[in-house]
Parts: C-alpha cells; structure tokens; sequence
C-alpha cells in the first residue's frame, strides 16, 4: 500500500511538472530585431532590460528574442518595411535610415531645437507626439520614439576650432537633415549606416563623422579619429531620433491584458528611463576617447557661428514642410517649447 502511494505521488508529481511546464510555454514570441551590434547601448541598456520586463510581466506569457546588427538578413535602411510588412515583430532603428518616411519627426534632428539631453528631449517628444508626429506612423504600432544624447564631431586628422575649418571636409551626415546642417557648414556630406563608417573613416572615404560618444564606443571609433569636437559647454549638433516600434496586427493581436503590458511599458512610461541611459553613458565615452584622442571644446564664439547657420537648415525644412500642407513652423515651436519645458 505505502509503495502504492509512492508511485501515485511519483505520477502526481510527474503530471504537475508536466502542466507547470506547458503552462510556462509562451503564447507569443516575438522577433526583435535591431541595426546595431550586441554591446551597443541600445541592446544593454535600453532592448534587453525592456524585454526582459515585458517577459516578466506577463508572466511569461511572452517571449521576445533580440537579434542585433540586422541578423536576421536585410540592411539597415530595410528594417521599417520588415517591421511594417510582419517580417519581424519588433524592431529598433534611425528615423534617419529611411528618410522622407517620417518627416514631422525630423524637427528633433534639426540643429540646436535639441539642447542636450535625452531624457528632456523625450519628454518633449512624447508632450507633442499626439498632435504633431503621431501621423508619421500610421503603418505600425510606434512603442518609443525617442533621441540619443546628441552628436559630436569627430574627424581623423583635422582639429577643428573654427568653423571655417569644416569647409571642404567629407563628413558622415547621420540624417537627412544632417547633412543639410554639414552642408551649410560648407562641408560635403557623405551618408552611410553607421555600421559602415569605421571602415569609411579608415580609408579615407570620409575625414569625419557626426555621432554621439555611445556609439563610437562599440564601433571603436577612438582607434581610428583624433579629435572629437563639440560646442561651448559640451554642446552638440544635433542629434538622432530613434524608432523603437511593434508591427500593428501583432500588437492587435494580443488580448487586452497583454496589451496593456506594453502599453505600460511604452512611451511616456519609459522615456524618461531611456533617455537618462543615453545620457549617463556619454561621459564615460569622452573619458574613453580622452586616452587616446583630444575632446575639443569650441569656444562660445565660433560655437555662435555654427548656431547661426542652424536658421537656413530649419528654414528649408519648414519651407519642404509647408509644400506638403504641413504648418512647419507650428511644429518647430512647439518643439522647443516643450524642450524648455522640461529643462527647467
């Protein structure tokens, strides 16, 4: 009899691990894929943290797998129509990888509407979404539309103090945009994926770059560049706005308690946190390059002149705006209203 109940217990025991595994199988696995390498602070700081959150919470209901530097096939400036069309889930890119498809966004790349920081521009971002960029994206499910700290200038050779130093220079434009500022800097503009500038740079193709110190982190930038450049109190040239989105009929697809889910941890919700891992690493990158490189500070008066030519770069975007039948100037105001709202 003892033995009997033994080997009840035994299947008892058996059938429970059996339904408790099965109950811990995922209803929904979600492919995330991104354009930048594993150790780039999007992945360690910002997608995994937040997958690893979303697993969690829904009690592992759902599963996400992250696959970086567009492994799953395809180029970076692809990853919009994978999203869109379903070929992944989920995904993480520049706004500036397919430019003209996400034109209100812009305004934050426009140089010096952003300040300087991550998380006050992604507050201010997330403030004026609703009336003024949400119809960029219309295609897919948007979960964070957000900045990084801001881009400085590093070049292989040259040491920049003046602004007429730029003139004549091939420099990496990280954006549409961007390359208009370079552009009205005098220089010649040259866009790439990031992923293909460390080569770039190495045999000449370009003698800078425009790009924040996180980023020149894991693609070794400071082997290769001697100056970063940046203005009067660390100010920087603008900066790049980031789509970290979900394909619409997946998202649909969730039940509503799992929507919710994401939705909490979406948007205002997480662009605070986000927004303050940009900004906590980019200190660490100058001390980095400082071991081998120089950071260049420009004093207030030439940093003055490279503001001044910011004027042509959002007129001409205000004016292309305004040939859509979009109020360009309303928008670039209520950027930087909502920049100054929260650097206060």
């Amino acid at each position: 009899m003892l033995k009997r109940l033994f080997v009840s217990a035994a299947v008892a025991a058996g059938c429970l691990a059996s339904a408790l595994s099965a109950q811990a199988e995922p209803e929904f696995t979600f492919l995330l894929e991104h354009v930048l390498g594993p150790k780039a602070t999007s992945q360690t700081q910002f997608l995994k943290p937040w997958a690893k959150r979303i697993e969690e919470q829904s009690d592992g209901r759902i599963k996400i797998e992250i696959y970086p530097a567009m492994s799953l096939g395809g180029k970076p400036t692809e990853l919009y129509n994978h999203i869109r069309d379903g070929g992944v889930d989920m995904g993480w890119s520049a706004l500036g990888y397919t430019p003209g498809v996400y034109p209100r966004s812009e305004v934050f790349e426009l140089p010096f509407v952003h300040t300087g920081s991550a998380a006050v521009t992604n507050q201010a971002i997330q403030d004026i979404y609703a009336e003024y960029l949400s119809q960029d994206f219309d295609d897919i499910k948007p979960l964070l539309i957000h900045v990084h700290t801001g881009q400085a200038l590093f070049t292989t050779n040259k040491n920049i103090q003046t602004l007429e130093d730029v003139k004549g220079m091939k420099l990496r434009a990280p954006s549409r945009t961007g390359a208009w500022m370079l552009e009205s800097w005098g220089a010649e503009p040259v866009s790439m994926p990031v992923p293909d500038l460390p080569q770039a740079l190495s045999l000449g193709v370009v003698d800078g770059a425009l790009i924040p110190h996180e980023v020149a982190i894991p693609f070794k930038i400071p082997d290769i560049t001697k100056y970063a450049i940046e203005g009067a109190n660390g100010v920087r040239f603008g900066t790049l706005v980031f789509m970290f989105a979900m394909n619409k009929d997946r998202y649909e697809a969730l039940p509503d308690d799992l929507k919710k889910v994401i939705d909490d941890n979406s948007g205002a919700n997480i662009a605070v946190e986000m927004g303050n891992a940009w900004d906590a690493i980019e200190p660490r990158g100058e001390e980095i390059f400082a071991k081998s490189g120089e950071v260049v500070e420009l004093s207030q008066a030439e940093t003055d002149k490279f503001e001044a030519k910011a004027d042509e770069v959002i007129d001409r975007w205000i004016a292309e705006m305004n040939s859509k039948g979009v109020d360009g100037a309303a928008i670039v105001k209520a950027a930087r209203e909502a920049i100054a709202k929260y650097s206060k």
